[in-house]
C-alpha cells in the first residue's frame, strides 16, 4: 500500500448540512437520513473533514429548472403540492403511498434540499472547484420521470448527469449500490454521451427486478447500458473480481470527461434488506478503484444512495471520503463519535466464508454475467 505522503491530494469536497438529516420518510421506513449525519459525524471526528485539501460545501435546493432536466412538470408540481399538504386523490399514479413511498409534510423542500446537494457537488467540479466532490445525501437512481419509486423521489444523478452532459461532457456512470440503477440507466437509455454501468444483485431476487446484460441500451444508445446482475451472498473477493473484469477497460475505452459514480452501501453483509456480503473495507476498496479511475479523468462526482445498517453506512461513506482525499483510514473509530454508539473499527470482521455448493453457485453465477457482458459489451468498444 502506498504511503500517505505518496497519495494523490484531490480537492475534495463533502457537501452536507444537518437539515439533509432531518426528515423521516415514516416511523418504520428502512431508509433513515439521519444517517448522513452520522456519515459526517465519523468523518469529521477522524479528521478527514479538516485536511488542507478538504471542504464542506453548503447544499442549496434544486431549481424547478434542475428539476426538469429529468422529471414532467407535472409530477414536480404533483410533490410540492403533497409537501404543502394540499393532498392529491391520484398520488398513487405518481408512485405514492404506504410502504416505499410515503408521503410526509416538508417532502417537496427535503428531497429538492437533497437533489440540490448533488447539483452543488457537480458545479463544483464542473467548475474546477473541486476534483471530486461527495453529496451522501444523494444517490436516489430509482426515480422515475413522473413516478417515485424505490425511496426514491427526485432523481439526482440523472439530473445532474444531464447538466454535464449539456455542458459537452462525456459521463461515465458507475452505480454499486445493491439495488439496479434503473432511473439512471432509462434517463440514458438511447444517449452515446453517457456509459453507465450498474453492478447489483440480480433483479431475480430483488427490487426493481431489472438490470439484466440484455438491457443494453437502443439506438445510438446501444452497448452504452451495462449491468453485472450478481448473486445473493457474492463477497468481497468475487465482487472486487467482477469489477475488475468489466469496469476499467468500458472506463478506457469510453474516455470520459466525467465519471459519476452511485456509492451505496447496502451491499453491506449486515443490510436488512438486501443479501450481498460485502464488508466496508471491500466496499472501501471498490471505491479506492474507481479513485484510480478518477484519476485518469481528472473530474469525479459522487453521492451516496442506498444504505440501511446505519452503522455500515457511517463507516462506509466516511471510509470512501477518506479515499477521496487520499487520506489513510484509520483501524479504531474516534472516541469522540458517539452519535451511533457501538462502532470500534472502520474494518468488519468477515461473515463466514461460503463454502461447497453455494459458493461455486455464486463464483459460477457472476462468471457468466461477466461473460455475457464481454460477449454483448466489449465489441461495440474494440475490447477484446
Amino acid at each position: 500500500m502506498a504511503a500517505e505522503s505518496d497519495k494523490p491530494r484531490r480537492r475534495a469536497a463533502f457537501v452536507y448540512a444537518d437539515s439533509l438529516g432531518k426528515h423521516d420518510l415514516s416511523a418504520n421506513h428502512p431508509m433513515k437520513p439521519v444517517r448522513i449525519r452520522y456519515a459526517y459525524e465519523l468523518a469529521e471526528a477522524a479528521g478527514f473533514l479538516s485536511l488542507e485539501n478538504s471542504r464542506v460545501a453548503e447544499p442549496r435546493p434544486a431549481t424547478d429548472d434542475e428539476l426538469g432536466l429529468f422529471h414532467e412538470r407535472a409530477y414536480i408540481d404533483a410533490v410540492r403540492a403533497i409537501g404543502a399538504g394540499l393532498g392529491l386523490p391520484n398520488e398513487a399514479l405518481y408512485g405514492f403511498g404506504p410502504g416505499d413511498n410515503p408521503t410526509y409534510p416538508g417532502i417537496f423542500q427535503a428531497q429538492a434540499l437533497s437533489a440540490g446537494s448533488t447539483m452543488v457537488a457537480a458545479e463544483l467540479v464542473a467548475r474546477g472547484d473541486a476534483d471530486v466532490a461527495f453529496a451522501p445525501a444523494g444517490g436516489l437512481h430509482h426515480a422515475m420521470p413522473a413516478r417515485a419509486s424505490g425511496f426514491c423521489v427526485f432523481n439526482d444523478p440523472a439530473m445532474a448527469i444531464q447538466a454535464l452532459v449539456r455542458e459537452g461532457n462525456r459521463v461515465a456512470y458507475v452505480d454499486i449500490d445493491c439495488h439496479h440503477g434503473d432511473g439512471v440507466q432509462h434517463a440514458f437509455y438511447r444517449s452515446p454521451d453517457v456509459l453507465t454501468i450498474s453492478l447489483h444483485e440480480s433483479g431475480q431476487f430483488l427490487f426493481p427486478g431489472t438490470g439484466f446484460v440484455h438491457e443494453s441500451g437502443e439506438g445510438d444508445g446501444e452497448g452504452f447500458s451495462v449491468n453485472v446482475p450478481l448473486a445473493p451472498h457474492t463477497g468481497d473477493d468475487t465482487y472486487a473480481s467482477v469489477f475488475e473484469a468489466v469496469v476499467p477497460p468500458l472506463i478506457e475505452a469510453f474516455e470520459p470527461d466525467v465519471i459519476f459514480t452511485q456509492l451505496g452501501i447496502d451491499t453491506h453483509f449486515r443490510d436488512p434488506i438486501t443479501h450481498l456480503r460485502l464488508t466496508t473495507q471491500g466496499f472501501a476498496r471498490t471505491v479506492a478503484r474507481l479513485a484510480d479511475l478518477a484519476g485518469t479523468v481528472g473530474k469525479w462526482v459522487a453521492a451516496g444512495g442506498g444504505g440501511y445498517d446505519l452503522g455500515a453506512v457511517a463507516r462506509g461513506w466516511s471510509m470512501a471520503y477518506a479515499v477521496m482525499a487520499g487520506k489513510d483510514i484509520p483501524e479504531r473509530v474516534p472516541d469522540s463519535f458517539t452519535s451511533y454508539p457501538g462502532l470500534t473499527t472502520f474494518a468488519d470482521e468477515p461473515p463466514d466464508t461460503l463454502e461447497g455448493h453455494v459458493a461455486e453457485q455464486v463464483r459460477a453465477f457472476a462468471d457468466q454475467s461477466v461473460e455475457e457482458v464481454r460477449k454483448r459489451i466489449f465489441p461495440r468498444f474494440g475490447i477484446s
